[in-house]
């Protein structure tokens, strides 16, 4: 049994709807790294580059509209400036909901779990840059989910701070 084009065009508006992940399109193509993958994506997301993932080099993380704020941290000296993608850019671009959760974990397999209500459009954002250049493992990098806790006090909490993960290498999407 196969589906007219406009009852299939009308099961994927219902779905979307409902709020379901969007369904990826083949135009909608994530490519493969080219240097060694620095982010792992896997869970409810629909667009991946390898078998059930998505895997992301430094280019294709900085192809990928980018928020940069000054900000001092807890585990830092002084006001330095971060920049990244924001966390929902990229979830929305591997197709996952708005509502989705998350879960980070470091490269020593340190985990935390990111909800929904704490990822806002521009924060928290995945940095990986630093004060305008790359950072090392040694200096909490080569990606770290940061806030802006100098704008908003809400940011300033255990809770928040917790979520702030260095050495992030896995995400899993929950919906």
């Amino acid at each position: 049994m196969t589906l007219a084009a406009g009852n299939f065009l009308a099961l994927v508006l219902a779905v979307s709807a409902a709020g379901a992940p969007a369904l990826a399109t083949q135009t909608d193509v994530l490519p493969a790294p080219v240097e060694a993958p620095l982010l792992t994506v896997q869970g409810a997301i629909g667009v991946t580059n390898a078998e059930g993932r998505a895997e992301f080099d430094l280019p294709m993380l900085r192809s990928l509209p980018a928020r940069s704020f000054q900000t001092s941290t807890v585990w830092t000296e002084g006001v330095h400036e971060f920049e990244g993608v924001p966390l929902r850019t990229l979830l929305e671009r591997l197709g996952a909901a708005k509502d989705a959760s998350v879960s980070a974990v470091a490269v020593n397999d340190y985990a935390v779990e990111i909800p929904a209500s704490a990822i806002e459009d521009d924060a928290p954002i995945i940095a990986y840059h630093i004060d305008g250049a790359t950072f090392s493992r040694r200096e909490k990098g080569p990606l770290w989910v940061i806030f802006p806790y100098d704008e908003d006090a809400r940011y300033r909490s255990e809770v928040t701070y917790g979520q702030s993960i260095w050495q992030l290498d896995r995400l899993t999407v929950h919906p």
